[in-house]
């Protein structure tokens, strides 16, 4: 739970910064998320986002100014320079409405798909820090082990351990050229204004790396059998028509993409497992299913894709 006065400050600051944008602001503050790897605070049509304690200064600086070059692509930050906040790093955006989480049908995965492909096909600026899908997987299986012990673990870790270094975080991705999100759910979809087009939001984890990792949790849904396969047959037909590059024109996908959405299944079943410790209560279907998935793949070695080029 995030300490109060970190919590008031950031909504202070967000009041702030929507009462500099509009004099007519409907005041009130809601708090749209927290977690230990991020707050944020929405105040009228301005967002503040406290980013994680270990954001290093010059990299999210970085990732800011690049989403202000994209701006078809990533949402803008109201200002590309963070702020120092209780000792952590914040930033400012304008409010974009989200998916509608209880409307599964409208879900925009044409649009995810479409955004990954121009993402993925923007050539990467100098400096730019690895993408750091792979080091947020890596931590959410160590907060398993710190967990406490649990009859699931066992599985999640034995299919981690069936993973390539790079995508555990203990090597350097195989190839660094391409520009990718590095952390894509639907969660990550917003529009502004809210009949407008779909952007991406949130660059933490922006970088350099592996593209076939931004498509990893939808295909780590499908092969769990959570996300119905016309739906992911949508997201890549979309990612292959818009020219995306981290699979192939046509044919078999599963080679370039089964180490990334392994590596997606065993953080999100690590997650589960370790709430679910936390909590006291056992895991819930959806829980229960991931875990299941990461029995078969302790069985069954990853494919292991050569690189391909557009």
């Amino acid at each position: 739970m995030t300490p109060a006065p970190l919590l008031r400050a950031l909504a202070a600051r967000a009041r702030a910064a929507a009462h500099a944008r509009s004099s007519a602001c409907p005041c009130g503050a809601a708090t749209l998320a927290d977690r230990p790897d991020g707050i944020v605070v929405r105040h009228a049509d301005t967002v503040a986002k406290a980013h994680p304690p270990d954001s290093d200064p010059a990299e999210l600086a970085g990732r800011l100014t690049l989403a202000t070059r994209l701006p078809g692509i990533l949402l803008p930050p109201l200002d590309p320079t963070p702020l120092a906040l209780h000792g952590r790093l914040v930033t400012f955006w304008p409010y974009g409405a989200p998916v509608d989480p209880d409307d599964p049908d409208a879900a925009p995965w044409e649009a995810a798909a479409t955004l990954l492909a121009r993402l993925h096909r923007t050539p990467a600026p100098p400096g730019l820090p690895p993408m750091r899908g792979p080091a947020k997987a890596a931590r959410a299986v160590a907060r398993l082990r710190e967990a406490g012990p649990h009859p699931a673990a066992a599985s999640v870790l034995r299919a981690w351990a069936t993973l390539p270094p790079w995508a555990r975080d203990e090597a350097p991705m195989p190839h660094t050229g391409t520009l990718c999100h590095g952390d894509l759910h639907l969660g990550q979809l917003v529009r502004r204004p809210a009949d407008g087009p779909w952007l991406l939001i949130d660059v933490d984890d922006l970088g350099t790396g592996v593209p076939a990792w931004d498509l990893a949790r939808p295909a780590a849904w499908y092969a769990c059998g959570l996300l119905p396969p016309e739906e992911w047959n949508r997201f890549l037909a979309a990612y292959r028509e818009a020219g995306g590059p981290a699979v192939p024109v046509e044919g078999d996908p599963w080679p370039a993409l089964d180490v990334a959405a392994r590596a997606l299944t065993a953080q999100t079943a690590a997650r589960a497992v370790a709430k679910a410790v936390v909590a006291g209560r056992p895991l819930d279907e959806v829980e229960q299913s991931v875990v299941d998935a990461c029995d078969r793949m302790a069985t069954v070695p990853p494919q292991l894709a050569q690189e391909h080029t557009k």
